[in-house]
This record gives C-alpha cells, sequence and structure tokens, in this order.
C-alpha cells in the first residue's frame, strides 16, 4: 500500500508492509508491524511539524507507521462483519492517513486520539458498502442498529440466532428503534462469522484467531495509552466546558452514561418534545466532534 498523491502525500513514498492475503500472511503482518517504533510524544510533534510545514513525506512516512498496530487493534475489532480482515485493516490505513494528513499538532493531543475517529469512520463506510443488506443511504438509525446489534446481543446474553419476544423489545427500546427493524437486521446478520473465528481444526477447542501473533500492548505502549486516556479525558473535559448547561446534561446523559437515558426521559425533564431532545443532541454532538479534532472554527 502507497500513499495517495495530494499535499496529499506524494505516491512514490516508500510503500507499507505489504497486507496478508491468508491467516499465515496476517500473522506476519502483525509481527511486522510490530517492530515499528513507538514515537515518544517529542518524536511525534517534531515529525508532525516536519510533515505540516515542510511537506517531509518521510516524517508523514514515519507517523503512519508508528500507528499501524493501532490500525490491527480497531479493525480487529470489526471482524465480527464477516469481511477478510486485510479489507479491514487496508481501509483503517487509509484512514490512518487521513488523520496524519489533516493533524494538526499544536491543538495540545496526540496523534493517536485523533486517528482514532479517522479509523473507525473508514473501517464502518466500508463495512456498510460491502453489505448488500445495509445500503450506503440507509439512515443513521439503520446505520446505529448495525453496528450495535451484535454488542446488545451478547449483553443480553442473546446467542441464539432467533431472538425472543422479550429480547427484540428491549433491544429495540435501547437502540429507540421499530422492533420490525430488530428482527430484520438480526435476519440479515445471522451466520455471518469471519472466518477467523472459525475453529482451527475439526476436533479442535480453539478459534484460529488464537494462533495469531500477540497483540497485547508491550509496557511501552501501556504506558502511552495511560497518557492518552488522559490526554483523551482532559479533552473530553475542555470540549464539554463549551457546550450550555442544557447540551451538556443532554450529551452526558445520552452519549456517555453506560446506560442511556431515552429521548422520553429528557423530553419529560426538559418539558420538550423528544425531536428537540434529539436536535439539541445532534447539535451538541456536531460541536463535541470538532471541539476534540481541532476543527472549530
Amino acid at each position: 500500500m502507497q500513499f495517495t498523491p495530494s499535499k496529499n502525500i506524494p505516491a512514490k513514498v516508500v510503500a507499507l508492509p505489504a497486507l496478508p492475503s491468508s491467516e499465515d500472511g496476517l500473522r506476519r503482518y502483525l509481527q511486522e508491524i510490530a517492530r515499528f517504533p513507538v514515537l515518544t510524544p517529542k518524536e511525534e510533534y517534531d515529525l508532525s511539524k516536519r510533515w505540516k510545514d515542510d511537506g517531509d513525506v518521510s516524517a508523514a512516512h514515519r507517523l503512519v507507521t508508528s500507528h499501524l498496530r493501532l490500525v490491527a487493534k480497531i479493525a480487529f475489532k470489526f471482524r465480527g462483519y464477516g469481511l477478510p480482515m486485510n479489507e479491514l485493516i487496508a481501509e483503517g490505513n487509509i484512514g490512518m492517513m487521513q488523520a496524519v494528513k489533516r493533524f494538526e499538532p499544536d491543538k495540545g493531543f496526540r496523534l493517536a486520539t485523533y486517528a482514532i475517529w479517522w479509523i473507525k469512520a473508514a473501517i464502518q463506510e466500508y463495512i456498510l458498502r460491502s453489505w448488500s443488506m445495509v445500503k450506503v443511504g440507509s439512515s443513521a438509525t439503520q446505520k446505529r442498529l448495525f453496528f450495535n446489534l451484535r454488542k446488545l446481543k451478547n449483553k443480553i446474553g442473546a446467542h441464539d440466532a432467533n431472538l425472543t419476544n422479550e429480547q427484540i423489545t428491549e433491544i429495540a427500546e435501547t437502540l429507540e428503534v421499530d422492533k420490525q427493524d430488530v428482527i430484520d437486521m438480526n435476519q440479515r446478520m445471522s451466520g455471518q462469522d469471519v472466518y477467523l473465528n472459525s475453529m482451527a481444526s475439526a476436533d479442535g477447542e480453539e478459534e484460529k484467531i488464537a494462533f495469531l501473533a500477540d497483540m497485547s500492548d508491550n509496557q511501552e505502549t501501556q504506558l502511552a495509552n495511560a497518557q492518552e486516556k488522559n490526554n483523551m479525558r482532559n479533552l473530553l473535559k475542555r470540549a464539554l466546558s463549551k457546550l450550555n448547561p442544557r447540551e451538556r446534561d443532554i450529551i452526558l446523559r445520552r452519549r456517555l452514561k453506560e446506560e442511556p437515558d431515552t429521548l422520553e426521559d429528557l423530553s419529560q425533564a426538559y418539558n420538550i418534545s423528544r425531536e428537540r431532545v434529539r436536535q439539541i443532541e445532534v447539535k451538541a454532538f456536531e460541536k463535541l466532534q470538532k471541539e476534540m479534532t481541532g476543527e472549530a472554527a
């Protein structure tokens, strides 16, 4: 894989490690990208400035390759959608390149914090394009259902292909969608297990993914991740402070609670319509995103 042209990054830049075409290739790829060193905050800042100010392609290349493990880790979280891991990683790498191209090092947060948004977005859009039953023009509600159904099924212990009426009702109420939407999406997604989750042998008890290279973080990476979480918390706190009290309360209760409040709950609390609550939530979330990604005016 190569960077695509523009300042944009010139196409003649050194290629990234070859993406795997098989499970054995995936193991080798993970081992190869593990050799790229984790950058210190100063190294990351200096490289980002060299790329942004001087167009130094080698600096951009180092920024991308030092985060390939992050891309792979995120891509693995989407392996339950029946798509080849090499394709998910490839799309994630494109998102990583976009993050490097747009990153503003003087905003005060780390590249990984910013890149997570781009990596996930690239992978999710690819999944939506690839699944024949989910059209590109599908509603935000359908997309939310698509990406949360598996997690909710696991949470309530719904491991069978068919859901009970109680389980359908619980999922529909949690995601605020129609019951029929839950039924339809569940039928479409049933039986779509990725090959890495299949058994390694006919009489074995371990899945093939168990034989991949160890993706656990070393001590240096764990320390960097802890720093990232702290930076992320501070960044979120500053971004939330930009919202007015009602926007902040709605975002906290709708997006940041383990068990989010429903639109009806907030409608009654503020004596406004459910639609008005939804509009405030969307506007507040957009403001929050702009603050956290450094795109605020």
